[in-house]
């Protein structure tokens, strides 16, 4: 099954980055990359692996947690949509996760 990053979720890695590489350039992307081998290797074979979002209640959009972050992702027929990337201890922003 194929994967496929968002804007609104690559922006959300970009931010993400910037935040970490304020102490440590180097491990900004390294966490980055662990992020995305995290959801890339496990999504394409079992793509419902992940929980229901809570606060949407829909079954095609899942998440899955690294660390204290949460990758939401909306599953299809023929792929995997990875919508947002954020800390676990917020809400969703509102647009972050599409209709």
């Amino acid at each position: 099954m194929k994967i496929r990053w968002t804007r609104e979720s690559l922006n959300r890695l970009i931010e993400i980055e910037e935040f970490i590489a304020k102490d440590n350039a180097e491990r900004a992307e390294q966490f980055i990359d662990e992020i995305i081998a995290h959801a890339e290797s496990l999504l394409p074979g079992e793509p419902r692996i992940g929980r229901m979002v809570p606060e949407i209640s829909n079954p095609a959009i899942r998440e899955l947690l690294f660390k204290k972050y949460r990758i939401v992702c909306r599953v299809n027929k023929s792929s995997v949509e990875i919508l947002t990337v954020f800390e676990g201890h917020r809400l969703p922003r509102i647009g972050e996760i599409g209709p």
